[in-house]
């Protein structure tokens, strides 16, 4: 079952079989609260993954069913790289290192805009990737690591780059797969004032 009911008759939605915890921990999971985050969304990193076309088909699944809520879709193209494009409406920003978040426009645009729940994707897990995931759940940011709209730089390294998000309870957050984070906000209701951002 994805959501469940609480004692005050409201719908918590949750994503299912998350690891290491039920995703969000605080029963939040709003569209208007949600972002979705590409990291290493740009010809370098693109360059440098495995399994481009399967992560690529992933994060255009989440973005749509994203945007369907009223969350917001950020890529982000690093240290200069040119950006990918990115399915409209969505927003590309730039930061100069392999976090997000650093040299960069992303948290003043997701503090702005009241986002606090982010699901982070895109290329290089084990590098923007993992690195942005740190510095979010850092900042406070509730994370889920969509981990197969992820293209990873090597296979004996994305394993334990995804178990680390796990580790201690979920230190930087939970893991799951983008079907089980889909099925979710298609339980959520759709905003009356959903716009195109």
């Amino acid at each position: 079952m994805v959501g469940r009911v609480d004692v005050r008759g409201d719908l918590n939605v949750h994503v299912c079989d998350t690891e290491p915890y039920p995703w969000p921990y605080d029963d939040r999971l709003v569209g208007e609260h949600l972002a979705l985050v590409l990291a290493g969304w740009d010809d370098e990193w693109v360059s440098r993954a495995l399994d481009v076309s399967s992560a690529r088909a992933n994060c255009m699944l989440l973005a749509r069913a994203v945007r369907a809520r009223g969350g917001r879709v950020l890529g982000v193209a690093h240290r200069g790289a040119t950006a990918l494009p990115l399915l409209r409406p969505g927003l590309v920003v730039t930061a100069d290192g392999f976090d997000a978040f650093h040299g960069g426009p992303l948290d003043g645009i997701l503090r702005r805009d009241r986002r606090t729940h982010l699901l982070v994707a895109g290329f290089g897990l084990e590098g923007p990737v993992h690195s942005t995931l740190r510095s979010a759940n850092d900042r406070g940011y509730e994370c889920l690591l969509v981990s197969d709209a992820t293209a990873p730089l090597s296979t004996t390294l994305a394993d334990a780059a995804v178990k680390t998000v796990t580790m201690s309870g979920g230190i930087f957050g939970a893991v799951g797969t983008t079907e089980a984070a889909a099925a979710a906000l298609h339980d959520l209701p759709i905003p009356s004032n959903l716009q195109e951002i």
